[in-house]
């Protein structure tokens, strides 16, 4: 199976046409494209980074796509209210490969939570070790339970685990409805 693949895991996430997604640390861009397909003709993707030049790459790919439901989106996920999102404003967030990067994960998942509807829903998709330096250092692995934990104690409701991959974990959340 090797790495994680975004297809498998957006597959469990069970996106529907019309929603609104949140793509945090977008990267490459993988969730990002995969997100826009799976949620035409009235949906929309919101790859959220704070390096311009990644923005500016998932920018150029979407057109070469011709992905015009993906809004890329400077901001900030450490800081409260980086996200230039309105609170409430999206139906889920895909958190793929950045949970390791957060320093201060109390303000990350708040500024999650800001930005979701009740109800809403978190795809956390992480290294489960640190495979002998093919992921981050041991350090800095934020293993499935302690990556749940700092959801849960924010308020979500796990709803599902499960394997993405030999080197990933996938976890899926959802934010309190009231």
């Amino acid at each position: 199976m090797a790495f994680a693949d975004p297809i498998l895991a957006l597959r469990e996430f069970n996106l529907h046409p019309g929603e609104t997604v949140a793509d945090f640390g977008a990267g490459a861009g993988d969730y990002t494209f995969a997100v826009a397909r799976a949620v035409s003709p009235d949906g929309c993707v919101y790859p959220v980074e704070i390096q311009k030049q990644i923005l500016e790459r998932i920018t150029r790919e979407a057109g070469r796509l011709n992905l015009r439901n993906v809004r890329p989106l400077w901001g900030d996920i450490e800081t409260a209210g980086g996200v230039k999102l309105a609170d409430h404003s999206v139906d889920k967030v895909i958190v793929a490969n950045v949970l390791f990067q957060i320093e201060n994960k109390s303000v990350f998942v708040n500024e999650v939570k800001r930005i979701l509807h009740p109800g809403g829903r978190v795809l956390i998709v992480d290294w489960s070790g640190s495979f002998a330096g093919l992921g981050p250092a041991e350090a800095e692995v934020v293993k499935q339970s302690s990556a749940e934990d700092l959801f849960t104690q924010a308020g979500f409701l796990k709803i599902k685990n499960f394997s993405v991959g030999d080197y990933h974990y996938g976890l899926i959340l959802a934010k309190d409805t009231h």
